[in-house]
């Protein structure tokens, strides 16, 4: 079964919007583990029925190198972005990790990555539900 942590901070609205998806389009075909810099976020993810989930900086730093896949925000792997909540250990554990990163380019740290159309969230969420599901066929196939 494949394993995905979504990782998110402040309120948790964009990885709750990650998590609903993934739920609909995969069910319990995989496991869904919530990483929240704060409390508020996890449970905004565990709300949108993800497995499990941890919060804070510890948890962050042991889990990601449990998972497969990485998914959320650019910003999670940019030191003392969301507004301070992420940390740098914290940045530095998820972009050292092994598991696959898909992360979304939204612009909230005043980083604009160059070559990259600016779509809503919700179309960002299709494209990532799009490529895990190719990521998810060739896992079957090995």
């Amino acid at each position: 079964m494949l394993r995905i942590a979504v990782v998110d901070g402040q309120g948790g609205g964009i990885g709750s919007v990650i998590v609903r998806r993934l739920r609909d389009d995969f069910g319990d075909e995989i496991e869904i583990v919530a990483l929240g810099t704060n409390s508020a976020a996890t449970a905004s993810m565990l709300k949108a029925k993800a497995n499990k989930g941890a919060t804070g900086e510890n948890a962050i730093a042991v889990n990601v190198n449990k998972v497969d896949i990485i998914l959320g925000p650019i910003s999670i792997v940019m030191a003392n972005s969301m507004m301070g909540e992420l940390t740098p250990p914290m940045a530095g554990a998820i972009a050292g990790a092994k598991a696959k990163k898909l992360l979304l380019p939204l612009n909230q740290e005043g980083v604009e990555v160059i070559g990259v159309s600016k779509e809503p969230l919700p179309h960002m969420v299709d494209s990532l539900i799009g490529r895990i599901k190719l990521l998810c066929e060739e896992v079957r196939n090995v």
